[in-house]
């Protein structure tokens, strides 16, 4: 991809931060920002010198939702007979995917495209500001981002009714209230608290270790079994006996210092998770 115009990428202690970066028009969702969204999401699940991704946006609203007429939408004639998928999804089925844990720190407006983003994220923290809204009844359309899948998993079914129906606007504390966000902090304290999460979970885990939990619980969580589930499990705990990186883990418990994991994701992966064939 040509060099981004939309967004802000940006890696620093091993953080990778990608911001929406149209401040001016409170970071309007446009196809191009999907676009460079999915690509800085690769970007970042490709670099093993990235451990965690931070979302967020330039100035004060993270993304007040679509900005798109019909025909830049560029739809095609038969979606069903292509690979061609909605704005939204292309980001949020690519954090879906993720390999890396993803912190969406949220401020302001988080409307339509805006919130549903951000469901697959590992992490939402809000400012006391912040304005979430489903609002595609409100304008005669569909939700998008796989969101009736995402949302209803995150807050319940009922209140996923309620907003999605109502397509009404809401605050931080009712998305606290509700599991929709874990945190909130006042708008000059959200990046420091999303970089200071983030930094924890890059020096107490193992990189590889989250890749497989993060997919494991996406990927599991919904069957109508345990025994799947269990049987990975197995798998997974007899190809750990000679792992480095569970032999780093309990030896660093046992001298009671930080661990260095060896594992990278890029390479050591375990064998047989069933959804790498994807």
């Amino acid at each position: 991809m040509d060099a981004y115009r939309e967004i802000i990428y940006a890696v620093s202690d091993r953080i990778a931060t990608i911001s929406l970066n149209r401040p001016e028009e409170r970071n309007v969702y446009t196809v191009r920002m999907a676009d460079e969204l999915a690509h800085a999401f690769d970007r970042a699940d490709q670099d093993d010198d990235v451990r965690v991704v931070v979302l967020t946006g330039a100035g004060e609203h993270f993304c007040a939702g679509l900005e798109l007429s019909i025909s830049e939408l560029d739809t095609p004639d038969d979606p069903d007979g292509g690979d061609w998928a909605e704005p939204a999804g292309r980001c949020s089925m690519r954090i879906f995917a993720m390999n890396k844990p993803v912190i969406a720190a949220i401020r302001g407006a988080a409307v339509g495209a805006g919130a549903t983003i951000i469901l697959p994220a590992d992490y939402r923290l809000a400012a006391t500001d912040a304005r979430f809204g489903y609002v595609f009844s409100r304008r005669g359309i569909y939700a998008e981002g796989a969101s009736a899948w995402f949302l209803p998993r995150l807050v319940g079914m009922g209140c996923a009714m309620d907003w999605m129906i109502s397509g009404r606007a809401f605050d931080a504390a009712e998305a606290l209230s509700a599991g929709l966000v874990h945190s909130v902090y006042e708008p000059e304290q959200l990046l420091d608290k999303a970089y200071q999460l983030a930094r924890t979970i890059i020096a107490t885990t193992a990189p590889v270790s989250v890749a497989v939990i993060r997919q494991m619980l996406y990927r599991m969580s919904a069957l109508d079994s345990p025994y799947p589930v269990q049987r990975l499990d197995s798998r997974l705990a007899a190809g750990a006996v000679q792992n480095p990186d569970a032999q780093e883990g309990f030896a660093s418990f046992r001298q009671r210092r930080s661990p260095v994991f060896p594992g990278r994701v890029s390479t050591d992966l375990p064998d047989g998770l069933p959804w790498r064939s994807e």
